[in-house]
């Protein structure tokens, strides 16, 4: 068997050295590249916040005007991935990871303040390392009350939202938060354990399809990613402060309210109208704060971006354009 295989083996040589020409390598310390790095390109980076590694991705040039980027839950900036490419070109862009999600650090519960507003503190922080002073705010579910609690801190700082299906009034609090608004109102064991139902593969699938035109068309990426995510040790619990730390979000609503008449930040408002934890009742009352808006119901659910991600960038990107400051 050895002789033949090895006969066969020579006259294959042979053949490839008739057709192929003989060419001499060249040493790997004299090929240059003239590929010129694309600053649109994503990057995905870290920086520690208070001890804590702080995921991040960026794009952009940071010359341009700053878009920051506020995912909600239970997702992280992977529910931005298509967004980011479309903004890159014309602007500078930045979407973290809160503590306890993505690929950003997870603490136990009983080591770290899972709450709301530390984690604005910490988004304020990332900004200020990347010597960002104005910049614009994508906001959504979760990335709602932490936005707006560091538009509260420092106002004359953000030129502008973009709401999708964020919060700050209590008429978009329905049904749905019934249990939540029990388990603040007693944060006993028992409550607690009625909401992990929210934490499994089955909620994370409906939050993702609920409400689109085509649920066939969402990628299962989705599900895949945020489960794995969800299912780490510890993570429930991390999950259960967040929802126990959101009630302390509705107090602010007044004084979020108040700050919206106040400063009329020019606001582009892109609502999936069948989103069931966050319904439309609750995009209607920023018509009453806010002069400078424009107004937009989407026929979809709650991750808005992914059927309609094309027609939001097209909207961002001329509310950017007018407002904008670099």
């Amino acid at each position: 068997m050895y002789t033949p295989i090895k006969n066969l083996l020579s006259a294959s040589f042979l053949a490839l050295s008739v057709v192929l020409p003989i060419t001499t390598a060249v040493p790997a310390h004299a090929v240059e590249s003239n590929v010129i790095l694309d600053v649109s390109q994503t990057a995905f980076r870290s920086e520690v916040i208070d001890g804590i590694k702080i995921a991040y991705r960026e794009a952009g040039d940071p010359a341009n005007p700053t878009i920051l980027l506020l995912h909600g839950f239970p997702t992280s900036s992977h529910m931005f991935r298509n967004l980011i490419p479309k903004l890159a070109p014309k602007y500078h862009v930045i979407a973290p990871d809160y503590p306890g999600f993505g690929a950003s650090d997870m603490p136990l519960a009983s080591e770290f303040e899972y709450s709301f507003a530390k984690v604005a503190d910490m988004m304020t922080t990332l900004l200020d390392r990347k010597d960002v002073v104005k910049y614009s705010v994508y906001l959504m579910d979760y990335g709602a009350p932490v936005g707006f609690r560091m538009f509260a801190q420092h106002p004359d700082r953000v030129s502008g939202f973009v709401i999708q299906n964020g919060n700050a009034y209590e008429e978009g609090l329905r049904e749905f938060w019934d249990p939540i608004k029990a388990y603040w109102a007693d944060p006993s064991a028992q409550n607690g354990d009625a909401l992990r139902g929210f934490l499994g593969l089955d909620a994370t699938k409906w939050q993702f399809t609920h409400g689109t035109q085509n649920p066939d068309a969402i990628s299962p990426d989705n599900f895949w990613h945020v489960q794995y995510l969800l299912d780490r040790p510890g993570n429930q619990d991390v999950q259960l402060a967040m929802f126990l730390d959101y009630g302390t979000n509705v107090a602010e609503y007044p004084k979020w309210q108040a700050l919206f008449r106040e400063h009329q930040t020019p606001t582009l408002l892109m609502w999936g109208k069948n989103d069931h934890i966050f319904p439309a009742e609750g995009a209607h009352p920023y018509k009453r704060d806010l002069e400078n808006l424009e107004f937009h119901l989407l026929n979809t659910g709650h991750f808005a971006l992914e059927e309609f991600g094309d027609d939001i960038a097209v909207q961002m990107i001329r509310f950017m354009d007018r407002n904008a400051t670099p």
